[in-house]
């Protein structure tokens, strides 16, 4: 196997895991959004800001952090600057990003793939 071929295997390999995860988080969400409104008869908006937020708290930054992630999430919180990119965060649904993004890593993972069999 030539080191092209194992490069874009591995990336082929990347490209699925970001694409179908996203692909499983998307549906995951969807149907939270789904079974609450079935439930309540109110649709919950999640904006792309909040799964970034959920997901640096989760996985980055604890109670006492500092560094880039840490001032992200104060800029977050009360935004000084930057004020037109924090609505865009705010009212683009983490759905549709979830989505674009499974595209984009299946698009990688099926360009990848097709480079592999020529």
């Amino acid at each position: 196997m030539s080191a092209r071929t194992a490069v874009l295997r591995g990336t082929s390999v990347i490209g699925a895991i970001i694409g179908y995860g996203c692909l499983a988080a998307f549906l995951y969400l969807i149907g939270m959004q789904l079974h609450g409104w079935f439930r309540q008869g109110e649709w919950t908006h999640i904006g792309m800001g909040d799964g970034i937020k959920v997901a640096l708290i989760r996985c980055c930054v604890r109670d006492d952090g500092v560094g880039y992630f840490a001032n992200f999430l104060q800029w977050w919180d009360s935004p000084v600057n930057w004020l037109g990119l924090h609505k865009v965060f705010e009212v683009i649904p983490a759905s549709l990003a979830l989505f674009a993004v499974s595209i984009a890593g299946n698009s990688l993972f099926i360009y990848c793939r097709d480079r592999v069999t020529r």
